[in-house]
């Protein structure tokens, strides 16, 4: 929880801050969600460099007040503290993410798991005629948030869907090492972006499917939303996607409407204005 207590009416703004393995993107919104600004920067693989890296370029933003900040991390989080437990891709560990994020903005700060961050704008982005979404982020790794009637559902914050094993060629493994960007680039020596053969998006459809029927038969979402890298190439694997699913589909769990995200690479960054909003009210 914040330390701030009642927040200044004359500060306006609300800050998003996407902390990712390799680079981090500092966004500017207006109350209403318009995005004002944005600065990027090369993640530092020091958590305490890249609190001086972060301080220096907040200090180049046109504004410095704002009502309130959400940041989204790649890894475990100590909700209670809003610290970094541990992160995939960095070599943090509890890393006192809020306190020293209020200390730079001079805002409450609200810290989350990025695709739980991500999950959240899509999940309100989709309207309220979809009560339980599930948002997956194919792209380096594959992470997923579960949202119900817009916001996270709590059961199921720490959860890790990428890591669960599915069969793979006799062998149990974790689904993000061959549904992943990174899974792609090993099998076909290229990223999503530059792979336009069908056969090779067949393939990787395949094994998206092993992971997404599970958490359709344990969560029964109402839609699914793909983002990522790898979602943003939504129209490639649609089609081959949903013929997988349908193959071995369960009547006891249909397959549900599957979408690509509004904001696939953005997604995060519109979750941590949608979160800075909430402690500020």
């Amino acid at each position: 929880m914040t330390s701030f207590g009642k927040i200044c009416t004359l500060k306006v703004m609300y800050a998003a801050v996407d902390i990712g393995g390799t680079k981090t993107l500092i966004a500017v919104f207006t109350p209403d969600g318009e995005l004002r600004q944005t600065i990027k920067f090369p993640t530092p693989i020091e958590y305490t460099e890249f609190i001086a890296e972060l301080s220096a370029n907040v200090a180049k933003l046109s504004t410095s007040d704002f009502q309130a900040v959400g940041v989204a991390v790649p890894g475990v989080i100590n909700h209670h503290e809003g610290t970094l437990i541990a992160a995939g891709n960095l070599n943090w560990h509890n890393s006192p993410v809020q306190v020293d994020l209020e200390r730079i903005f001079h805002a409450p700060v609200h810290v989350e798991n990025d695709a739980k961050t991500a999950a959240v704008a899509e999940a309100r982005a989709a309207g309220p005629t979809f009560e339980t979404v599930v948002y997956i982020t194919f792209s380096t790794g594959i992470g997923v948030g579960v949202c119900v009637s817009g916001n996270l559902d709590h059961t199921l914050l720490d959860s890790e869907p990428g890591n669960m094993r599915v069969e793979n060629n006799n062998e149990m493994v974790p689904w993000e090492s061959i549904a992943s960007g990174k899974a792609i680039v090993a099998k076909f020596g290229k990223r999503a972006s530059e792979l336009d053969d069908p056969e090779a998006w067949r393939h990787i459809a395949h094994n998206m499917a092993k992971g997404l029927l599970a958490i359709i038969a344990i969560v029964q979402p109402d839609l699914i939303v793909v983002g990522g890298g790898v979602g943003s190439h939504f129209d490639k694997f649609e089609t081959p996607l949903l013929s997988e699913l349908k193959k071995y589909e369960n009547p006891l769990a249909p397959t549900p409407p599957i979408r690509m995200a509004r904001h696939p690479e953005e997604a995060v960054i519109y979750g941590c204005y949608e979160l800075a909003k909430e402690i500020s009210n």
